[in-house]
């Protein structure tokens, strides 16, 4: 895509435009925290409706860098963010000065996400909540987030949150080049999630985590404590979440406590619910197919999204529990026993059992 943007004239049918690019670019950062999700519940078997807040904590870690980015070239010239100004802000908060260098925001957009999930995993998992519990808490823990991150006095935005970045490393965010890149960067990053995760799933550590989902009494008398995978792999998940989020703020170019709540964290579930969980290429189909469909959806006919997106949960529950990945896995298996009945009879006589048998055990 970023070739097809580069190297061919604006008015070809093969050129894809900036503002394209920069849509996939975002989708490619959706596909990296429905990589982690999946680990977490398709896996795992452990419903996390709580994912948002990892993603916007990854987000606004590198937001603060690209908002100090701005320097003195904001409304208001001075070197604090606008809304510090607007509110009467005189200092810059303590928590914000380390993020002036972009290498302790790589290191933050990791960590950040990885910490505080290690830290409320540890206080659930030991104390062995699990199920639809888990679930409700994740959910309760989101909406805390979001009420928090629309406060003022946390000096992040508020309602508004971070908005207004210019450049990255020195480059501008609206120009050409550095889409292409950003988009690139994604790409490349979702590549290397995949190959993360694809090494977790089939290393033992996988096995057992497969084994905690379906029988996870049968694990503990197996001599196995499950509370550390768990707390291993919802630290892996939310480290995910973090990057994707971090790879989200410069392409978007905002991030707002909208991005952590309830409902955004529900909708990530259903991105892995239609791709196909416990699949990860199913995560990635789910993460982009979803947000194709809103993005096109929210363009032509705005007010038949929410319907169209609680029509598909629907349809996924209840007739593809597997998602797009398991209804194509079916219709492959269909194909060959298509194909191979035709072979049966145009090789084998009429009327003559025996050879059928034959040719089937051959």
């Amino acid at each position: 895509m970023p070739s097809l943007n580069a190297f061919t004239a604006p008015d070809s049918m093969l050129h894809i435009s900036g503002f394209t690019l920069n849509l996939f670019g975002k989708y490619l950062a959706y596909a990296i925290l429905a990589l982690g999700l999946d680990l977490i519940w398709g896996y795992t078997g452990i419903l996390s409706l709580g994912h948002g807040i990892f993603f916007g904590l990854g987000a606004y870690c590198m937001g603060m860098y690209l908002a100090l980015a701005i320097g003195a070239e904001g409304v208001y010239k001075s070197a604090l963010p606008d809304f510090m100004v607007w509110n009467q802000v005189k200092e810059l908060p303590f928590f914000w000065k380390p993020f002036h260098s972009f290498s302790f925001t790589l290191v933050a957009v990791v960590v950040v996400p990885a910490i505080f999930a290690a830290g409320f995993g540890f206080l659930v998992f030991r104390t062995r909540i699990r199920g639809v519990y888990f679930a409700i808490i994740t959910q309760a823990l989101a909406l805390s987030a979001w009420l928090v991150f629309n406060r003022n006095e946390m000096n992040l935005g508020g309602t508004n949150g971070l908005t207004g970045f210019k450049k990255i490393l020195g480059f501008e965010l609206g120009s050409a080049g550095t889409q292409r890149g950003l988009y690139i960067v994604t790409a490349v990053v979702l590549c290397a999630a995949y190959l993360l995760c694809r090494w977790i799933v089939n290393s033992r550590a996988g096995r057992i985590l497969l084994a905690i989902r379906d029988a996870e009494s049968r694990v503990l008398y197996s001599g196995y404590t499950p509370s550390n995978y768990k707390l291993f792999v919802f630290t892996v998940s939310a480290a995910l979440a973090g990057v994707a989020g971090a790879l989200y703020a410069p392409q978007v170019g905002i991030i707002t406590p909208g991005r952590i709540g309830v409902l955004p964290s529900i909708e990530m579930v259903i991105w892995v619910a239609v791709g196909g969980r416990g699949t990860l290429i199913g995560a990635i189909i789910g993460a982009i197919s979803v947000n194709w469909a809103r993005s096109y959806l929210t363009s032509n006919v705005p007010d038949y999204w929410l319907y169209f997106q609680g029509g598909m949960f629907i349809l996924v529950v209840h007739y593809m529990p597997d998602g797009i990945v398991g209804l194509a896995r079916r219709f492959s298996e269909f194909v060959k026993k298509l194909i191979s009945k035709r072979s049966l009879a145009t090789q084998v006589p009429p009327g003559d059992p025996a050879a059928a048998r034959d040719w089937e055990r051959n």
